[in-house]
């Protein structure tokens, strides 16, 4: 994070879902889930000056926003943090990287580092548990993101605590196609049930047993509508990869390799879709 004379550049990264076990369907119409956040290096630009006019803008650049600047998640966290503090007008500039409908967080990303930046700017002396609650009215992985390292997350995705989950020295192939679950639909064709197993304790296990362990409850419904997301993420299994997963309720698939070679290898099969290789 750059900070120098009240202006402000930062890099919101993505998340990826190591497992998800949709549990139970509550009263309130969400879902309590477990699952395990995991940082990835795919970042976004976001960048706060002090307002050139007498309100604040949003400036987006980069991959197409489809939504009005006031339901962007960046612009709600800013007027969150104008309601409940003395934050003055600011022009914010957004370049976006991350994909979109990618199951990765970058809406919410964005939005927690605004908070973040906005409570540096201004010397507004909030800690990180506060941001955390604000942060959880605007979605439910944003809390996350305000602390942004491996998380074991409940009810929602809101309840958060540190689990050691290090995949440092390994490489990430991330595969976009040019598909995009809605989120409501995803949840709306899980059966929700009980894990069978403990998250925590299986992730503890080396990557290369996660498979058929580590399992994301989106997947068979989800891949039962889009089936070129099954059909790369077995071209991922079978091109050598430790673990393959969907990421959230998709539509991203990630496979976790040690040879950096063989990911990139493998990204050239897929042409036509939007593909990174990232080191963890």
């Amino acid at each position: 994070m750059v900070f120098n004379e009240r202006n402000m550049i930062t890099f919101p990264n993505a998340k990826i879902n190591l497992g998800l076990n949709i549990v139970e369907r509550r009263a309130d119409g969400y879902h309590n889930l477990e699952t395990v956040f995991y940082p990835i290096g795919l970042t976004d630009v976001l960048e706060i000056v002090p307002a050139r006019g007498d309100e604040s803008t949003l400036t987006t650049y980069g991959n197409p926003v489809d939504c009005p600047v006031e339901k962007n998640l960046v612009m709600k966290a800013l007027r969150l943090m104008q309601r409940q503090y003395e934050v003055p007008e600011v022009d914010i500039y957004l370049y976006k990287h991350i994909p979109d409908g990618a199951g990765l967080g970058g809406g919410s990303s964005d939005a927690a580092s605004t908070m973040l930046m906005l409570n540096e700017m201004f010397e507004l002396g909030i800690g990180k548990e506060e941001l955390a609650r604000h942060a959880a009215t605007l979605g439910a992985d944003c809390p996350f993101f305000i602390y942004n390292k491996p998380m074991m997350a409940t009810g929602i995705g809101d309840v958060l605590s540190p689990i050691d989950v290090d995949l440092s020295g390994l490489y990430l192939l991330l595969v976009k196609p040019d598909v995009s679950v809605p989120t409501k639909v995803a949840y709306s064709r899980v059966t929700p049930a009980p894990s069978k197993s403990f998250l925590e304790k299986d992730v503890s296990a080396p990557v290369s047993h996660w498979n058929g362990v580590v399992k994301n409850d989106f997947e068979p419904s989800v891949f039962a509508h889009y089936p070129e997301l099954a059909s790369i993420k077995d071209a991922i299994e079978n091109g050598g990869a430790k673990y393959a997963s969907m990421s959230g309720s998709g539509s991203s698939i990630f496979g976790i390799f040690d040879d950096v070679n063989l990911a990139e290898q493998l990204k050239k099969k897929f042409d036509n879709t939007t593909t990174y290789v990232i080191a963890l």
